[in-house]
């Protein structure tokens, strides 16, 4: 690798870690205003969304300038391809992000209402997954990698409970049917943001040992 291509792709792995570390902040800013009824919260995450996709816009723009001026073989190809797709999927979370912020702040409004289902259980194991994804990324972790992947399966079944008592819950009060939509909504884009933690996890492992992922199954030895 060339000194010019290494100080590169060091500089794509600095703005990755930036929009990485705003992104999972904004995810968990939206749980918590969820949590704690906060629309002020809410209203920020949702002002706050230009910023990831003026990140997302440099990093894609960046990427393409390495591919055209550099050449990238084996590896660093493979690197700049996973940051591209990577990037996609971290500024599709914040849209998620700001989906869930949308969902509190009609909530918020909603002061005789309690959504019937764990928030804080499906926001914590999706923040995980997240905050593993990226650590993979930054640190070249292939098992890390696997751990995420293996936690979708666990994401799945948290998201099935949510579908199940909000169902549950709408029988027996259908005064509040908008509320259980929102809620609904809620866990679903908590749910998305596991995939997409997942499709980072499998990016990672085509970045590294080249294999392409998606679709099969895992399987994770200890």
């Amino acid at each position: 690798m060339s000194q010019h291509l290494e100080r590169e792709i060091d500089k794509l792995k600095e703005k990755v870690i930036s929009m990485s570390s705003l992104v999972e902040d904004r995810v968990y800013q939206a749980t918590m205003s969820v949590i704690n009824c906060d629309d002020e919260i809410a209203q920020a995450v949702i002002q706050g969304d230009a910023e990831v996709d003026e990140m997302e816009v440099d990093i894609e723009e960046d990427c393409l300038k390495v591919l055209a001026l550099y050449q990238p073989v084996a590896i660093d190809l493979r690197f700049i391809i996973a940051i591209l797709k990577i990037n996609n999927d971290m500024e599709r979370i914040g849209d998620l992000a700001v989906n869930i912020a949308e969902r509190s702040s009609f909530l918020s409004t909603q002061k005789d209402f309690k959504i019937p289902f764990d928030v804080y259980q499906m926001a914590i194991k999706a923040e995980s997954m997240l905050s593993q994804s990226m650590d993979a990324v930054v640190n070249m972790d292939v098992r890390l990698a696997h751990l995420v992947r293996a936690e979708d399966d666990a994401m799945d079944t948290l998201n099935r409970e949510m579908y199940a008592r909000v169902i549950e819950a709408l029988s027996k009060d259908m005064e509040h049917i908008n509320c259980f939509l929102h809620s609904v909504s809620i866990g679903r884009h908590l749910e998305r943001i596991a995939d997409h933690a997942t499709n980072i996890a499998e990016d990672v492992v085509y970045m590294i040992d080249a294999r392409i992922i998606r679709h099969k199954p895992e399987v994770f030895e200890e």
